[in-house]
């Protein structure tokens, strides 16, 4: 006699009524999930994340140093400055997010390069590796979320790891700088992230005294890229050489406008959006056929970032 009160055979317990996922997760981006991706460092830019600065810089003024900054900002025209990078960025048809804290109390969050990192299935969510930057995370993380975007990883333990340290040689090869922003125990984690997801990492060491891999390299087509002489690794060169780039070395030297050229963000292919004011890099960079948009920077490189320390690339095109 049959139990009129069993659950055996519904579907909540498999039974015929159970329909199983037909999907894998990278399906389900741009339907479940937001369509946002990033396997590249060149092709259309079609979202940022970015963070307009606020009253955490008042604060920060007492003390540049120890909020890792080079001197003082006026918090007026750094805004000013910031809302015209992002004007720039939906001009160039460009959606525009902003991490939209609760709490004020990270002068760095502006700089949003290093608070994630994108791969084609989701983010990698960074770990800061300074003290005053720890907790950034957070609200990144919380935005990141109400966007849709999957976090395919969050680091543990000692592993420390700064977006803008790492990078797309192609769709399916990540490469990730080793410094004082980002250890071994993270590029171990990352690279089992990725692995599961079908893609390969190569790691190589930044010079002594750098801030982050960004600053080594810069890719501004499927086929062209930009490299610090003398200080990009012989690691990181060859790799670009065996996937058909061609590199290129900028009049580069240890002063501000230097650091401003190499820190441009790609807009497409061959168009970038450039710090003002650089002359010298625009004639350099125009040479080999690159559109270049420019915008004042001058007040929020204070702070010891420029354009690309700024924006955290949350999706490119993939068509």
């Amino acid at each position: 006699m049959s139990n009129s009160k069993s659950t055996f055979g519904k579907s909540a317990y498999g039974g015929d009524g159970w329909v199983p996922r037909q999907l894998e997760h990278r399906d389900e981006i741009g339907s479940i999930w937001a369509p946002y991706r990033v396997s590249n460092e060149w092709s259309d830019l079609k979202a940022v994340l970015l963070h307009r600065p606020g009253p955490e810089l008042i604060s920060a003024q007492n003390d540049p140093e120890a909020a890792l900054m080079l001197e003082k900002l006026d918090l007026e025209l750094a805004q000013q400055q910031h809302d015209t990078i992002a004007e720039i960025y939906r001009l160039n048809d460009v959606v525009v997010h902003f991490v939209e804290p609760d709490q004020h109390n990270y002068p760095n969050l502006m700089f949003c390069a290093d608070l994630l990192a994108m791969t084609p299935e989701g983010a990698i969510l960074a770990r800061p590796a300074g003290q005053v930057r720890s907790g950034e995370e957070r609200w990144v993380a919380r935005r990141v979320v109400d966007l849709g975007i999957p976090i395919l990883r969050t680091l543990t333990g000692s592993a420390v790891f700064e977006g803008a340290d790492l990078m797309w040689l192609d769709k399916s090869t990540a490469i990730i700088g080793r410094g004082h922003r980002t250890n071994q125990a993270a590029i171990d984690q990352i690279t089992t992230t990725l692995n599961e997801i079908g893609r390969d990492v190569i790691a190589a060491d930044l010079p002594y005294g750098t801030m982050h891999f960004m600053g080594m390299l810069r890719i501004a087509d499927k086929d062209l890229a930009f490299c610090w002489p003398r200080r990009t690794p012989v690691s990181v060169v060859n790799a670009l050489k065996d996937r058909g780039y061609q590199i290129e070395f900028p009049p580069l030297a240890d002063e501000p406008a230097s650091y401003k050229a190499m820190n441009f963000v790609t807009l497409g292919p061959r168009k970038i959006l450039l710090a003002a004011g650089l002359p010298q890099f625009e004639d350099f960079f125009a040479s080999f056929d690159i559109d270049i948009q420019t915008t004042e920077i001058d007040e929020l490189s204070k702070a010891a970032g420029n354009v690309g320390c700024l924006t955290s690339i949350l999706s490119r095109d993939h068509s």
